[in-house]
């Protein structure tokens, strides 16, 4: 009898906790060796589905591209992470690792994660500004290539939850009340068509956002800027997909 596919991706994320703990401690964010990181890859890996060994390799891969006045305004958070912070087991370990990138510093913090074996991508807009700003306003976006299946609703107070834990471990001291109100954003952006894709969309959305996002992200003038249906087309996703696949051969 063949364990259930729940089952299976149980014991997986149960082997990358247990290789995660092996190669971190508390003072130091994710040095995962590159072999732990190849076992790790186990844990979604559908046919043909990027698991999050891909998804990690990819987005650093992307990350070594941008320019370097990208780079100060953004950072990027390990797709692992969010799986982690489910246990309270690591809950406290994630949330100091993602101390450690400073994360209040910067404009924007880019954050592919997958729930349900569906990828799609955090984006944590002006962290370090006052939560009443218009102008650089502090808010959560969720670019969701499947809409359909209603992620978003689901999402939301396990997304909202993890922000103020990650508030309350930087110490900040904004009014929880306005906190708990920040802005939660879906916008509608271009959708998959099949089962598989999600994982490139997510690393595309990282792509595109990275390369034009605004200066000052507002939710009174301007939003969803080029965050719509007509975003990207099928044959400009193909390329990407493309460059992927040979910059890693």
């Amino acid at each position: 009898m063949h364990p259930s596919p729940h089952t299976s991706i149980r014991r997986s994320k149960r082997r990358a906790i247990e290789e995660l703990s092996d190669s971190q401690d508390n003072n130091h964010p994710c040095t995962i060796t590159r072999q732990r990181r190849r076992n790790r890859g186990n844990m979604i890996n559908p046919a043909r589905k990027l698991n999050s060994d891909k998804v990690h390799s990819y987005l650093e891969k992307l990350w070594l591209d941008f320019p370097e006045d990208k780079k100060s305004s953004f950072t990027h958070l390990d797709p692992l992470w969010y799986t982690l912070y489910s246990s309270d087991a690591h809950k406290e370990k994630v949330l100091n690792w993602i101390k450690k990138k400073d994360i209040f510093s910067r404009k924007y913090v880019v954050f592919p994660i997958v729930q349900w074996g569906h990828w799609s991508v955090l984006i944590f807009c002006h962290f370090g500004e006052s939560l009443g700003s218009k102008f650089k306003t502090p808010c959560i976006l969720l670019l969701d290539s499947l809409e359909k299946a209603d992620h978003s609703k689901q999402l939301e107070p396990v997304i909202r939850k993890f922000v103020f834990d990650i508030y309350r471990n930087f110490e900040r001291t904004e009014d929880k009340r306005l906190l708990r109100k920040m802005p939660f954003l879906v916008p509608k952006v271009p959708q998959q068509r099949d089962n598989e894709g999600c994982g490139f969309f997510a690393l595309y959305y990282i792509k595109l956002f990275v390369e034009n996002a605004p200066e000052s992200f507002s939710i009174s003038n301007g939003y969803p800027y080029f965050m719509k249906k007509d975003w990207f087309n099928s044959e400009g996703l193909d390329d990407f997909c493309k460059t992927l696949d040979s910059s890693h051969k």
